[in-house]
């Protein structure tokens, strides 16, 4: 068969759109094309291996879930919970997403030309070299990184003078790193959550990451990386100790 297949999703339910995902990754495709995709989810959950597949349209929610290994380039906005709980891999969003992007995502990276919904990054975890980010171009609602025990999310702003982030950022973080480029009104904190200019070492942390970030939208970043961010960190790996009966 061709390296790269196209699939037409229009009209399909999720699970047989799934199967020929599956049966074309299968039979050895190295691209696959999806057009006319229009609410279905579940696209490439679980998927295994270095495809690389474009989605003309807008797919339903968990988008690349327990992923491990491709890279999904959408081409418009995308539902609730793109990269759930994903293992390796890179999903690219040219548009905005909805609420838990990356939510419990333990590798790979998330990158968002846009805005993203409420609670971006929740549970966003690492372990070892499997260090997961999470790039929004534009904004984030309410309870960015609650919970988040590890990775790296970063907020740009770009088209504004100062990047939206809605209330409660990093409640009940403990772990990982949050940067927002600019400054963050403390009222903004959530419960556990520390706030504190980010240092030369944590541009140097992200620079390649924001770096990736351009080379997908076509955006020069040398602007973007000599702004100030803002470092938002746990208090503590404990946020609620104390908070229950047998402490």
């Amino acid at each position: 068969m061709s390296d790269v297949v196209t699939i037409d999703a229009g009209g399909l339910h999720f699970t047989p759109l799934n199967q020929e995902i599956r049966a074309a990754v299968a039979a050895g495709a190295d691209e696959i094309v999806l057009e006319n995709v229009l609410g279905q989810r579940f696209i490439a959950d679980g998927l295994q291996g270095d495809v690389k597949i474009t989605v003309k349209g807008i797919p339903g929610g968990d988008l690349g879930m327990f992923m491990n290994g491709p890279v999904l380039i959408v081409q418009g906005n995308c539902d609730h919970a793109p990269g759930n709980t994903m293992d390796r891999g890179t999903i690219v969003v040219h548009g905005s997403t909805g609420d838990a992007a990356g939510h419990s995502m333990r590798g790979g990276s998330i990158f968002v030309r846009d805005d993203i919904g409420y609670r971006g990054g929740i549970h966003m975890k690492e372990y070892g070299e499997k260090k997961p980010s999470l790039v929004i171009g534009g904004s984030a609602g309410a309870f960015l990184g609650e919970y988040m025990a590890g990775g790296t999310i970063i907020v740009l702003g770009l088209n504004r003078d100062m990047p939206l982030c809605g209330r409660g950022i990093g409640s009940g973080i403990h772990g990982g790193r949050i940067f927002i480029r600019g400054g963050v009104n403390e009222s903004l904190l959530g419960v556990g959550a520390l706030k504190r200019n980010a240092t030369e070492d944590d541009m140097k942390d992200i620079e390649p990451i924001v770096k990736k970030f351009g080379d997908f939208f076509g955006i020069m970043v040398d602007d973007i990386l000599s702004s100030e961010f803002t470092c938002i960190m746990p208090a503590s790996a404990r946020p609620f100790a104390g908070k229950y009966t047998w402490e």
